[in-house]
């Protein structure tokens, strides 16, 4: 039986795999987010930095299940890691003023340091990787970055409510 050239992917978007497993091994050898965590004066682990980016890069404090959501995790998982953000004075619960039963996560003063620092590092090493870049190709990169993280999300989390995730 011949298969549907419709569901052989083209060339362009193959091309795109290798590139991606790529880029991930360079910034896992080169321990990128160790180095920003470093950077940041703290000795936390990757999930415990991306609660603690996750809360900085919000308008407003968030419940668990928010953070969970945004960093595409299950709700335990960050359970656990604001508990020893807590500990270590960089993250507060609050009262949801919505909600009596519910309590909100915010970044301390310290903890919104931290996550400065740690992103302060970040964009500076992207900014070196890619300084000998045209405006446009900053900008075109950007754009379809975002592009792409939305289409990827938005068709897993179709897979999973169809019941595939697993």
């Amino acid at each position: 039986m011949n298969a549907d050239p419709s569901d052989t992917p083209s060339a362009d978007v193959l091309a795109v795999i290798p590139r991606l497993a790529q880029l991930s091994n360079a910034l896992n050898r080169g321990r990128l987010a160790e180095r920003a965590t470093a950077a940041a004066g703290l000795s936390l682990d990757r999930p415990a930095m991306g609660v603690l980016v996750t809360l900085h890069m919000s308008d407003r404090p968030l419940r668990i299940g928010e953070i969970a959501e945004r960093m595409q995790v299950v709700g335990p998982h960050v359970t656990r890691q604001v508990q020893e953000l807590e500990r270590r004075g960089l993250v507060r619960r609050i009262a949801d003023p919505h909600d009596r039963r519910a309590s909100l996560i915010e970044a301390t003063p310290d903890g919104t340091g931290a996550a400065n620092r740690y992103a302060a590092s970040l964009v500076g090493w992207f900014s070196e990787a890619v300084a000998d870049w045209s405006d446009q190709d900053r900008s075109d990169l950007g754009r379809l970055l975002g592009r792409l993280v939305d289409d990827v999300t938005a068709r897993m989390n179709r897979i999973e409510q169809e019941g595939g995730g697993d």
